[in-house]
């Protein structure tokens, strides 16, 4: 079996590459589409399912999207689903990451969590799962592995942030790990 996953971003694809191992994973570029995809929802749950719905109308192929957020307690949630953008049109990850380490200059509170919630659409019917990890934001970047906010988020139990973190100890416990679990163990 072959699912295209509905992503331009590369650090990604390779994370799927490393856990879901019972399906051929390929990505748009190798499915053939070159174009943007719309990410226009409110919620990570509507903007996998746009994106997911989006290349299975125009390609035709069984394919599963995903959207992340992080969202920080003492923020209220931000940036949540605004996550890749949260410093505005443009943004790299390291703006991002500099935006939220002075939002949270001087708080206490600095729990978050990486939450993803993944679409697949297999044979004209849509499947969710669901990943979690609760951390907390570091005070300052750590490690060069990983992408994003990696370098600040530390998940509850260990002490190094994802960004240094080996491949395979962040993919045993990530948001995006377990939601990518969820649907392989669903093929199963």
């Amino acid at each position: 079996m072959k699912l295209v996953f509905a992503t331009n971003n590369n650090h990604k694809l390779v994370e799927a590459h490393g856990i879901i191992t019972n399906v051929v994973i390929v990505g748009l570029a190798e499915a053939g589409f070159h174009g943007e995809i719309p990410e226009n929802a409110a919620t990570l749950e509507g903007n996998a399912s746009e994106k997911a719905w989006f290349i299975y109308r125009n390609i035709g192929v069984n394919c599963f999207a995903d959207d992340t957020g992080l969202e920080v307690e003492s923020l209220n949630g931000a940036p949540g689903v605004y996550s890749a953008r949260y410093a505005g049109p443009g943004c790299t990850f390291d703006d991002n990451v500099t935006k939220l380490l002075e939002a949270l200059d001087g708080k206490s509170n600095r729990k978050a969590r990486f939450r993803t919630v993944v679409s697949m659409i297999l044979d004209g019917y849509e499947y969710l799962f669901e990943g979690i990890v609760n951390g907390e934001i570091t005070l300052q970047r750590a490690g060069r592995e990983g992408f994003g906010y990696d370098p600040v988020f530390m998940p509850n139990g260990y002490s190094e942030t994802f960004a240094e973190m080996n491949a395979d100890i962040k993919n045993a416990i990530s948001h995006r790990g377990n939601a990518l679990r969820k649907l392989m163990k669903f093929l199963d």
